[in-house]
């Protein structure tokens, strides 16, 4: 530790004992096993926070504004001697020191509970509105990186210091709380606020890019993974971006996927997942047929595979419907515990489906059915995305569609990934996210919301999003741009509900 970081601390120390007086093991603190607390920083003001509402063993924790959301919510299980787990209402999962390690620094993030040392603390300070959690398995305690104090802050473990940053207040959670899940309502109308433009083209000298479009993406392992089609005015291509924070997002560099196994050629509207039964990642995309190629890494760019296809060759009814003006595009894949089904469009007001079991994937695909139709093409053109909604057990369905202010959103729901589809937010008027209902706080950069997807709160095959915490990462494009489709300057940004219903 440096000396500047050595008197920091220790003067961190003195305040709180000259405000709070001793700090003692034998403090009053009171807990009661029964009761969810929101952990909210004596130097912060924020929340030990669930980061992103991811439910995966890993996710990290850090520190964000209160909002009392169900990410931000601790029942502490009594692991007897004194010592408890903090386990988080949205996920079931426990806070653990990453590896169990001993080491300053070290992540912290949730797991699974094991009743592990490195998942119980001891808690110790004056009362419940000074506590510092002590690790069984390393004898240290949660603290807030550098002592920050804005969104976002990395939460690790450090020697014992007794710092405002070391420091929290156990506030149990009041009848405002948001509702539980099981109770949770997706709302019939959305609102949402736009960032800035988050990712822009960025060529390199062998790799033209005049605009990137179509973004697929997970959080995996600390890290935002970002597929996308590299727009090259001449053709289409794939690109990958990963970063840890969309503050970030906009230095992320581009590896263009023409330099792997996939090469080079018609491919685009990329679409990815892991695959659990085969430990595999699966980027999915276009290439004139329902194309694919796996990965045992994501964070290796290099590693993808060759190309292959889900059907030998174009199903029958789709070869009919491409005669008659169709263009077979925008695949996407979700499973339940049975069965994988394979979405896809045809820009000609119908949403296709094929299937075949979990086991099975990616082999087994049959005989494609029209499982959403409307005989104005514009109302289901093209960006088919279905997920399981954790807090109600639906599945949503979102479809871009072509309306008079530019491209929207549709939404539609249903008990089963098979369908039928019952509406949800779907005109131009009510869209899922559109220009009648997205804000630019920063300033309007774009004319409609176009091809993206709701952040995941996994990253696996049951493509599971959380009804309170919606976000969406589109393809967005400047008011009165022109010219050609494939020359179109389109750019990425964030959507972020303002109507949760938790």
């Amino acid at each position: 530790m440096t000396s500047t970081a050595w008197l920091r601390r220790t003067i961190s120390a003195l305040t709180i004992s000259l405000t709070l007086g001793p700090l003692s093991a034998h403090a009053a603190i009171t807990v009661d096993t029964n009761a969810w607390y929101v952990i909210v920083n004596a130097n912060s003001g924020k929340a030990l926070d669930l980061y992103n509402w991811v439910t995966t063993d890993g996710a990290e924790f850090r520190q964000w504004t209160r909002a009392d959301g169900t990410n931000q919510q601790f029942q502490l299980v009594s692991s007897g001697n004194g010592y408890y787990r903090l386990k988080n209402r949205h996920s079931g999962k426990v806070v653990d020191v990453a590896n169990g390690s001993t080491a300053n620094g070290a992540a912290i993030n949730q797991f699974t509970d094991q009743n592990a040392t490195r998942q119980q603390f001891r808690l110790v300070g004056t009362d419940n509105n000074a506590v510092r959690f002590v690790n069984a398995n390393s004898g240290k305690v949660l603290d807030v990186v550098g002592a920050s104090t804005a969104d976002g802050g990395d939460i690790q473990q450090y020697t014992d210091v007794a710092g405002r940053n070391q420091t929290w207040a156990l506030v149990p959670v009041t009848t405002t709380t948001p509702p539980p899940t099981g109770s949770v309502k997706l709302p019939t109308s959305y609102r949402w606020t736009s960032s800035a433009a988050l990712m822009l083209a960025k060529p390199a000298a062998q790799f033209p890019e005049v605009a990137i479009k179509d973004p697929s993406v997970v959080y995996y392992n600390g890290r935002w993974h970002v597929f996308s089609t590299q727009a090259k005015g001449n053709g289409w291509g794939l690109e990958y971006r990963s970063f840890t924070d969309w503050s970030n997002a906009g230095s992320a560099n581009p590896y263009f996927l023409d330099s792997t196994a996939i090469g080079a050629g018609y491919r685009a509207a990329p679409f990815i997942f892991y695959h659990s039964p085969s430990r595999l990642w699966y980027l999915v995309f276009q290439n004139g047929n329902a194309a694919y190629s796996t990965n045992p890494d994501i964070n290796n760019p290099g590693g993808w595979s060759a190309v292959r296809t889900f059907y030998s060759s174009v199903p029958s009814n789709i070869q009919t419907d491409i005669r008659n003006g169709a263009i077979w595009l925008d695949f996407a894949v979700a499973c339940d515990t049975v069965n994988c089904h394979l979405y896809s469009a045809g820009d000609n007001g119908k949403i296709y489906r094929s299937q075949t079991t979990l086991a099975n994937f990616p082999n087994g695909f049959g005989s494609t059915v029209v499982t959403l139709q409307d005989a104005n093409r514009n109302n289901l053109f093209e960006a088919p995305q279905v997920y399981k909604v954790r807090e109600t057990g639906q599945y949503l369905m979102i479809v871009e569609a072509i309306g008079s202010s530019g491209r929207y959103f549709r939404s539609f729901t249903s008990g089963s990934l098979s369908g039928p589809w019952a509406t949800l937010a779907a005109t131009e008027s009510n869209s899922f996210a559109g220009d009648a209902n997205v804000s630019f706080p920063t300033g309007k950069w774009s004319q409609g919301i176009s091809h993206g997807e709701i952040l995941r709160t996994g990253h696996d095959q049951n493509l599971e999003i959380s009804a309170c915490n919606m976000r969406l990462l589109y393809q967005g494009l400047a008011p009165g741009a022109s010219g050609s489709y494939d020359r179109l300057p389109y750019r990425l940004g964030l959507l972020t509900q303002t109507n949760s219903p938790c």
